[in-house]
Parts: C-alpha cells; structure tokens; sequence
C-alpha cells in the first residue's frame, strides 16, 4: 500500500555530520575511549609456557549523538517499558535484550513534514518554545498537510540549522518541540514515528504544568511510537 504513495521517487537525507565536537545530551559525548581490562602489558600471564606479553584493546563510544531513532527500550517510566516489559528483566550490560533498535523493522509510509517555525513566522523556534495539539492542527490546515494513521510526521523548527554551528552549547542545552498534549494528540492519530529538527522532539525547559520529556513515555512506552 504505501509503494503506492510515491508519485516523484524523491529521497531526502535526514542526517547531519556527527564530528567530534558533537554537542550531546549529558553524559553522553562524541568520544571514543579505548580502554585494555586487564590486558596491559605484563598484567597477563599465557600457559603456553614461555613469558609473552601483549596488549589488547576494547573501544568504546556513546550511542545517541546526532541523529538517532529511539528504541522502545530507551525510555520508560517506574521501570516499566512498552508492552509491561520491566527494564530489570532485558536492561543488560551488554545491550538490550528487547525493544532494542536492531528490532525497528523498515520503516515504509507517508512522511508529513509541518513546518512549525514558518507557522509562527519565525526562522528558529526559541528554546523552551511549545507546539500542541492546535498549534499542530493549525499549521497542518495552513500547509496544505494532513496527519493520517500510520505516517511518520517531522516538525521542523529551525533549531538545528540556526544553532548547532553558531551555538553548540545552547543547542543542547535546551530546545522548542512538542509538549504533552501534542503526544497525547500525535498518539490518538495512530502515527508510525514522529520526529523534529532538533535533539530530543520534547520542548526543554517543558511547558509550565507538564513533565520534563514525557512526550517519550507517551509515544515510546504507552503507543510503541
């Protein structure tokens, strides 16, 4: 059903350059440490019977820098995930044993781009700037868009382009995007995905009466979005 939909065969690269001097939410940073458990040289001794030493290395880096898609695994709430997964029964050292990323099947269906900077006349959305459900409505009227079941929908604000290179440190620092109507909304609508132009999709600082990130809990944890 959804090959149908393509009338042009256009593709349109949603990525940014992750260098490393990639702003990330805390603690997460664009470094990559290699580090040698126990593997330094004469800190491990062979049974082959003669005196060798090596060293031996592991590299580790920082998922979720630059553009990403969420797992249903990366957030929920009393430690509980989607579907009544408890994160101490698939939360492992060495990854996630469910709702992990490498079980996101490809993703085909309508993307609904609605441009919420050009909505509010503006190049860039401020931090801390929110968008609800008629705020939604009202600009998805005026685009000439429509929000269907099964679409992937992306909010563009302006917040990636006006500052990650001018100012990284705001960039991630804070950011507009949706509040926790607009996922309440988002979610009723049956959406596939949603996504936006800056770090986290949820406006930070919140909306004054509304909980810091709960978009995530709403779609991620209670919609599998």
């Amino acid at each position: 059903m959804a090959t149908k939909l393509v009338k042009k065969g256009e593709s349109h690269p949603l990525g940014i350059v992750v260098d490393p001097n990639m702003p990330a939410f805390p603690p997460r940073g664009m470094m990559l440490q290699i580090v040698q458990p126990g593997q330094q040289s004469g800190r491990f001794r062979t049974e082959f019977g003669w005196n060798i030493v090596y060293n031996g290395d592991i590299a580790q880096l920082w998922w979720g820098t630059g553009p990403q898609i969420d797992g249903l695994g990366h957030l929920g709430e009393e430690d509980m995930y989607y579907n009544c997964n408890m994160g101490v029964d698939f939360a492992d050292i060495s990854g996630l044993k469910a709702l992990g990323v490498h079980n996101i099947p490809p993703m085909i269906g309508r993307g609904v781009m609605i441009d919420m900077a050009k909505h509010r006349g503006k190049t860039v959305l401020d931090a801390g700037e929110s968008f609800g459900p008629d705020d939604i409505k009202a600009a998805a009227k005026a685009q000439g868009v429509e929000i269907r079941q099964g679409d992937v929908v992306l909010f563009h604000t302006g917040w990636t382009d006006n500052m990650l290179e001018s100012d990284p440190k705001a960039w991630v620092s804070g950011e507009p995007g949706i509040d926790n109507a607009a996922a309440v909304y988002l979610a009723r609508q049956n959406v596939m995905a949603v996504g936006a132009d800056t770090w986290g999709v949820d406006v930070v600082p919140p909306k004054k009466g509304d909980k810091v990130f709960y978009g995530h809990v709403t779609l991620l944890k209670e919609n599998g979005i």
